[in-house]
Formats: C-alpha cells, structure tokens, sequence
C-alpha cells in the first residue's frame, strides 16, 4: 500500500471502493471495524439532492397545494406551494429550484425555490440575512464567536449557516470557504440567466469529496482507497480544505477486492436480512413498509443469568444500541416503530428512552424519539436524508407481484462484474462464457458488456440460463476465443432456443 502521513488516529475508517467507473462506493468502519454506513452513487443514476435546476412548471394542483415542474431529460420535481414566497405559481413559467430529496418508489423529486449551497465550514442560503449555527457545538462561547465571524463575512441579501465541521476554524479558512460559495452561486446565477429552461444548472461535488466535506473530523482515522487517481485527488482535496484534519491515507493495490477484504461485501449482505442477531442471542426483525418501519425485539436465545427483569433489561438495551445502527446503515428514515420486550418498571423504560436519545444524538439525520406509548411501543421519527438501502439496491420481485424484494439489475451486474475481475486474475483465459438470468444477460449486454471487455481486455459471451435464479450467475466455459467461439457454435447447434449475447457476432 502506498500510504499518506497521518497527524492524528480516529478510531474510524473511510474505505473507497472506486475502482468500477459504474458504481462508487464508500464504507464507513466504526472503531470495532463494523460497517456504520454506506454511500453508493451510480453511474446512470446521477439525481441527487443539491442539485439545481432552472424548471418549467408543467402543472399547479390547488387540491393537493402543490406544482409539478419539468427538470428535463423526462425528470419531473414536485413543488410544495407552501414553500413559495411572494410568487404566483402558474403553469408555464420557469423557476430555478433545488432538489431536496431524490426520487424514492415512483415519486419525483421534492423540489424547492429555497437554494443553498454547502461548504466545508459554512452553507450559503437565500433569504434575508439569516446567520445560523450548528446545534450540535455545544460551547456557548465558541458558538457566540462562529456567529460574529460569520456575521462578517454575510454577502448583502444572503444567509449563512455554520456548519458543525467549522468549530475552532480560524476566521481565514472560513472566509475563503464563503468566498468559493459565493463564486458557486454567481455561476449559478450567470446559467440561469443564459439557458432556456429545463435544465441543470449545478451539480453538487461528486460523491468522494462530497463525503470528506461532510465526513472528515477528528473521528476518521485513516482511508483506504483502490484507484491510484482518486488516491491522489483525495491527498490533494485534504490538503486544500482540511490540512488540520489528516487521517492516514492508504493505496489498497491487493488482488483480492477492497470491500472483501474488510468484510465489507458480506455486510452489505446482510443489509436484506429481516432478522439481525445481537451478541448475547437475542435478535431483532426489521420489516419496511411505504408508511413506517416496525422492528420487533426478541429474546432469542439469551435466557439471562439473573432474573427476568434483568433479562429483559438488558436485551432491550442491547437492540436500542443495535437498532440505532442499523437505521443509519439501513438509510431508514420517517416513522420507525419498536416493540420492544414489555418492562413492568417504568424506571426502566425510562432509562430505555433516554438511552434511545443518547444512541441517536450524534445521528447527522435528525431522530426524535417520543417515549413508550399505551401499547408499550416507542415511536420514533428519523429525516430522510437519502434513499434508503434497499431501495438503492433492491427492487419489487417481478416473480411474485413485487410482494418480495430482489437485487436490482444493476446491483446484480456490479456483482457479476467483481466475480469476473476475480476470475481473471487467476486466469490466463481470453474469452469467457457467462451463464445469467435472462434478464439480467440482457441487461448487462445493453449496458455494460463493450465497457467490460474494453476495461479487462477480455472478451465475454453471456448465455441466457431460464433456470438460473435472478441473482446467480456462474462461468460456463473458459479458454481461448477460438475455443470459447466453438463452444458457443455447439451450443446453438445442440439448443435452438438458447441466446448468447456479445459485442460481435460468434
């Protein structure tokens, strides 16, 4: 591994698994090396919250007090009328609006005429000179002094808010942080301006900076990365913005994937799993609907070594923990339900409560909870900040109706791709025969397949396997292509039906 001097060691790792130009992906390790978080950005699926857009409004519901508006390239927002000042919404008329949340289970984009623009210390916002600061500083003078500074450096007509990152930064850095979002937002400005509408007009840094922005403190202590490039770009992007805060930056160059290596894969995994299992045996069963999240607390095997109150004491606050893990590492957001194990004490359900509070007060997605109701449930409210795991990776199965849930094509292609890159490593073969799932074999030829075979130098002919389950996938044959080609030819001559897919014909 290449490596990047560290200043300091926070307990948590960033992994970055960048080698794949389709799919990004960053992991964050806690300091007992369990995956804490995961952030994915896809190649084909590039709207996301920050970005800005000059819209046209295609249609105002009254009824419902709300707009739709066209962002181009077929993408609708959806527009809350309430968040509209001083403006009559009408069919027809261009608005420049930011998405706020990404689209989630066939609903648009929820979009707003309230932009801001985020830095590393400092957010730039529309308004009326609004100056904020992070409730998560604590120290009353600090936050006395991030206010004055701030007031300072308010362009005339805009807001700014103080970011949790800026706590202790020098009034200098703060100021060139204001200064580049001002710059960020005359561009803005200028497109919106020049364009017709629909169109983008601001896209937010891409998902490797965007997580240092946001991610870099004193709590990461090192990053490994698997692209030499964004090894480079990352020391760089450091050094720029967060000199003070250096982790050891390591390149992974091993041939097994970085994700494996960390375990990372195998708990990504288990992200479908209903059931999670706690230490002491006992588990909890996670089940997500379109309203709300119920999870269920049981027993399991832990029969306690006490008594029952005991028992069931400590079972419960080991979900708490747990349950607060996974909400995070999960993306769950909105209404969250727990049927915890019954407590007779209401001492105990107390303290159940304001352990709740404590596991969820470093949460960056605001959670409420809102204590034991009549039924002995806690209620639990989590802003959504993104979209949530499953709906990343997963989709309703087209065998059962959607009833059940499946990996997405594209979350089963990036798979059959690392098994291939693995495959050829230990191989010298120049060809290989790939036996899919129809759908998926159709998928990656339309998609991806002459990325592949440029990328690896390889050449790859996919087979359509009608018994092969939806997500596996294995290599039939491997050789030489006058080998791999021969063996196609039998195929079609034994099979009338069979279907081979291939950048050129066999």
């Amino acid at each position: 591994m290449n490596m990047y001097s560290s200043s300091r060691n926070g307990g948590k790792k960033l992994v970055v698994n960048v080698i794949d130009p389709e799919e990004m992906r960053i992991a964050i390790l806690d300091e007992r090396g369990r995956l804490d978080s995961l952030h994915i950005e896809r190649m084909l699926e590039r709207q996301r919250a920050g970005e800005i857009y000059k819209a046209r409004v295609d249609s105002v519901l009254p009824g419902m007090n709300a707009a739709f508006l066209s962002l181009g390239d077929g993408r609708n927002g959806f527009l809350y009328l309430n968040d509209v000042r001083g403006t009559t919404v009408k069919a027809g008329m261009d608005m420049v609006v930011q998405v706020l949340k990404t689209p989630r289970r066939g609903k648009g984009a929820r979009v707003s005429p309230r932009i801001s623009l985020a830095g590393r210390y400092l957010v730039l916002v529309q308004s009326n000179g609004d100056i904020g600061v992070s409730k998560r500083i604590g120290d009353d003078d600090e936050r006395a002094r991030l206010r004055s500074i701030a007031r300072k450096l308010r362009p005339e007509g805009y807001g700014l808010i103080v970011r949790t990152a800026a706590e202790y930064c020098d009034e200098e850095s703060l100021a060139r942080d204001a200064a580049e979002l001002m710059e960020e937002w005359n561009e803005v400005e200028h497109k919106a301006r020049k364009n017709s509408a629909p169109c983008l007009l601001h896209r937010d840094i891409g998902l490797v900076e965007r997580m240092l922005r946001d991610e870099l403190n004193d709590d990461i202590g090192e990053i490994i990365v698997d692209s030499r490039d964004e090894f480079e770009n990352i020391a760089a992007f450091i050094e720029r913005v967060a000199p003070e805060a250096r982790p050891e930056l390591s390149l992974y160059r091993g041939n097994m994937p970085v994700f494996d290596v960390y375990g990372i894969e195998r708990a990504i995994d288990e992200m479908h799993d209903r059931k999670v299992w706690l230490p002491s045996g006992a588990y909890l069963v996670i089940d997500q609907t379109e309203a709300l999240t119920v999870i269920d607390v049981n027993t399991g095997k832990y029969i306690g070594s006490k008594d029952l109150r005991d028992t069931v004491y400590h079972t419960n606050f080991e979900a708490a923990e747990e349950i607060a893990r996974q909400l995070r590492l999960r993306a769950i957001g909105g209404i969250v339900v727990i049927d915890f194990i019954d407590m007779e004490s209401r001492d105990d359900r107390v303290k159940l409560v304001e352990q709740l509070q404590e596991f969820f007060r470093d949460d960056k997605c605001k959670a409420r909870v809102y204590g034991v109701t009549e039924l002995g449930l806690v209620e639990i409210t989590r802003k959504r900040a993104r979209l949530d795991m499953r709906s990343i990776i997963s989709r309703g199965c087209p065998f059962c109706g959607g009833l059940g849930w499946v990996d997405k094509e594209e979350t089963v292609a990036m798979k059959v791709k690392r098994f291939l890159r693995k495959s050829i490593l230990g191989s010298n073969s120049e060809a290989f025969l790939v036996e899919l799932h129809p759908a998926i074999a159709r998928y990656i030829a339309d998609t991806y397949l002459s990325m592949w075979e440029e990328e690896f130098d390889k050449r790859f002919y996919l087979v359509e396997c009608p018994e092969s389950a939806w997500d596996k996938y294995r290599i039939d044959f491997q050789g030489t292509l006058s080998r791999v080609v021969h063996r196609v030819d039998v195929m079609a001559r034994r099979e009338e039906r069979v279907v081979v897919y291939s950048t050129t014909s066999a």
